[in-house]
């Protein structure tokens, strides 16, 4: 006979390995059974429930959480996932839940709360309305009655990952069989936009695909809010006024007719911290002046070193950079980030000494050249890879604007470890370079 250990602990282990079809039967639940259940229930197995539910009826479960069950669960859900339900609840309800989990917590999901002032985030609302795709036209209808809007007009078919599928009118789902479900009937083909895009952006969209809203989504396609129309017509008249400003120079940023003097002080600054950096490789340069003299051929191939470390650290921070900018990695995926890009780095670089060792014996005939600026090749791409990835990533983690810093730093680090592992290693072996 099955003791009751023995049944909750195969409760938990449905509830655990199969969170989809838990989150569908708790969706026809009313708030408060669901919330005795998730009460007993690891706060890792509620935030994937909670993930897989329909998102106006997650948001309401997880406003109706005590302090304890919340801090729970919000320390376990993705944190877009979680600012994406949060974004349903009231100001007080909002901050409330994020004083109640820890302070890294807070600051994770925090970063998926704030948006720039003139990107589509600022514009967007979050109370959309949206159902998953497995539901069948009876259930959907059902959630339309207990939780959809009066002015609803269509609805958005997502996955069970929160993931955009489709578009389906709400005339289409009421005319349909009640067996049908979603996914069949939804229709695929409708324009996104993604949050941290300019709100002029918005008005190009809407003109290309003349619809009521636009749904904004994220880079994995995970729903996010919509753009109403409404909204959309305040964009274009204040994109009109903008325009008015910008031709008479209004702006706090530098533009092809601001002051001679303000474009001085805006670029001065950097100018100088430039010719600091020049100054340091010079200097690395200088440390090798005997080697340099005694082999002219590294002064015509020192370029070449730099040239391509500085392309691949480039390459490594403008993806870094853009992943940062669009929230597509945090700061603390730093490892890894820094090892994808070491290890791309790595092989670009094997790739790129054998061309160049090739080409340097075929020019030289010294076999101990070919060796120096093979090694060295490789040692300095793989530095400047880690360098692009690991630099904006410091720099917002000590909340330092990544796009101000982070070419001037990397140049020099460039710069330095091309310089240093070439000559440093034609010093080192300058005995097969005679």
């Amino acid at each position: 006979m099955m003791t009751m250990t023995q049944s909750s602990s195969m409760h938990e282990a449905f509830i655990s390995q199969y969170p989809e079809e838990v989150a569908q039967v708790f969706e026809t639940y009313p708030v408060d059974e669901v919330l005795e259940v998730l009460h007993d229930t690891p706060g890792r197995d509620n935030a994937k429930i909670l993930s897989a539910m329909t998102p106006s009826v997650a948001a309401d479960i997880l406003g109706a959480m005590q302090v304890e069950l919340l801090t729970e669960t919000l320390s376990q859900i993705e944190p877009s996932v979680a600012a994406a339900l949060l974004r349903r609840l009231s100001q007080n309800n909002r901050e409330n839940a994020l004083e109640a989990v820890s302070q890294s917590v807070a600051t994770e999901i925090r970063a998926f709360l704030e948006f720039p002032e003139d990107s589509v985030g600022m514009l967007m609302d979050p109370r959309f309305f949206a159902l998953p795709q497995d539901l069948n036209v009876e259930k959907a209808i059902h959630q339309v009655r207990t939780h959809a809007p009066r002015d609803l007009h269509e609805i958005y078919i997502i996955d069970r990952n929160q993931i955009l599928t489709g578009i389906l009118p709400l005339r289409d789902m009421f005319l349909a069989p009640e067996h049908e479900r979603l996914q069949s009937l939804m229709k695929r083909d409708l324009p996104t936009i993604h949050p941290l895009e300019s709100q002029e952006q918005v008005v190009e969209v809407f003109d290309q695909w003349k619809v009521f809203t636009i749904p904004v989504t994220d880079l994995s396609g995970r729903l996010l809010g919509i753009i109403r129309n409404r909204d959309i017509v305040e964009v274009e008249k204040e994109e009109a006024t903008i325009s008015m400003q910008t031709m008479v120079g209004a702006s706090k940023d530098e533009r092809a007719l601001s002051p001679p003097w303000f474009a001085v002080r805006k670029r001065l600054p950097w100018l100088q911290i430039n010719l600091l950096t020049a100054f340091l490789a010079a200097f690395v340069v200088g440390l090798f002046e005997d080697t340099i003299a005694r082999f002219t051929a590294l002064a015509v191939l020192l370029p070449v070193v730099a040239g391509q470390s500085g392309n691949t650290g480039a390459q490594a921070l403008a993806v870094v950079m853009r992943g940062l900018a669009l929230r597509d990695i945090r700061p603390t995926q730093w490892m890894r980030v820094v090892t994808k890009e070491s290890y791309v780095a790595f092989v670009n670089g094997v790739a790129v000494a054998a061309t160049t060792s090739a080409a340097v014996f075929v020019w030289s005939h010294s076999w101990g050249l070919t060796m120096v600026i093979g090694i060295s090749m490789v040692l300095s791409m793989v530095i400047a890879g880690l360098s692009g990835a690991v630099i904006p990533i410091i720099l917002k983690a000590l909340n330092q604007d990544p796009a101000q810093s982070s070419s001037i730093i990397l140049t020099t680090v460039t710069d330095v470890a091309g310089f240093l592992s070439f000559l440093g290693l034609a010093t080192m072996f300058a005995s097969f370079l005679e």
